[in-house]
């Protein structure tokens, strides 16, 4: 690579792994060691973006790309691959899958030449299933909704919402009744209860809401409301355990109250 600060972090990882002088713990990791780093540097850099801190996107970011390069000295270690192939292979990729750009192509529609492409590169690659290719480390809602659109392509899926709706009604129910019934069987539930999520997930496919994104921002208004609460509470100089349930739900009003005015 020719860009001198790439260069330089380049080294830097080289250097870390240095089987003489690298860091202790850098020469420990290895491809599944550092999958979870990766995973928390991206959830780090999306709540960077959903806070809109852009003085602190960019170190995020580069704490991402690090991951990247962690990747690609390994794989150059184990001469696999290393940071040139990783960058030659995605550019490759976008050329190959913007057609409309870097080859004049006159194409209609967009989204269709994608999904063609796309299923070219399964087909080439030998993957027999449509769902071959969705990470299984995704985030469950996440990839429940992938599969869903995938199977969606090949007209595995409801034409209109109602159905959606009494699916999600349906397993709702299927849940009352195993926790009512098999209680003491709590893979049972724990079933049930993921089927009523992978409903929801399908609802909120169809009403075109992400499910990630969605409960992502009910998390957020939930703590920003508890914390109101335990304003309250402290104002109130009395310990939670000394409120009611009653009196805390009054306290989440006022705060949901609060809010909308």
């Amino acid at each position: 690579m020719s860009n001198p600060d790439i260069e330089r972090l380049l080294a830097i990882m080289e250097k870390l792994r240095d089987p003489q002088q690298g860091c202790p713990w850098d020469k420990e990791q290895t491809f599944t060691s550092i999958i979870p780093f990766t995973l928390e540097e991206a959830y780090e850099v999306a709540d960077a973006i959903e806070r809109e801190d852009w003085a602190e996107l960019p170190a995020e970011l580069g704490d991402l790309l690090f991951q990247i390069v962690f990747y690609s000295q390994l794989g150059k270690e184990q001469q696999q691959f290393d940071f040139s192939t990783v960058v030659s292979r995605i550019c490759d990729k976008l050329v190959q899958r913007h057609p409309h750009v870097f080859a004049d192509a006159d194409i209609k529609d967009l989204h269709d030449n994608w999904e063609k492409l796309k299923a070219g590169e399964r087909q080439a690659r030998q993957l027999n299933s449509i769902l071959d290719d969705i990470p299984n480390a995704l985030p469950a809602l996440t990839r429940a909704a992938k599969i869903q659109k995938r199977v969606a392509r090949v007209g595995f899926d409801w034409g209109e919402l109602s159905p959606v709706v009494d699916k999600v009604r349906e397993e709702l129910d299927e849940v009352i009744v195993e926790a009512q019934t098999s209680p003491q069987i709590p893979q049972k539930v724990q079933e049930e209860v993921g089927d009523l999520l992978f409903a929801a997930v399908n609802l909120a496919r169809h009403l075109g809401v992400n499910p990630e994104e969605a409960l992502r921002q009910a998390n957020h208004k939930f703590e920003r409301r508890f914390r109101g609460v335990e304003q309250r509470v402290h104002e109130s100089g009395k310990a939670f355990e000394e409120h009611s349930l009653m009196s805390l739900d009054q306290y989440w009003e006022q705060v949901k109250q609060q809010e909308r005015s």
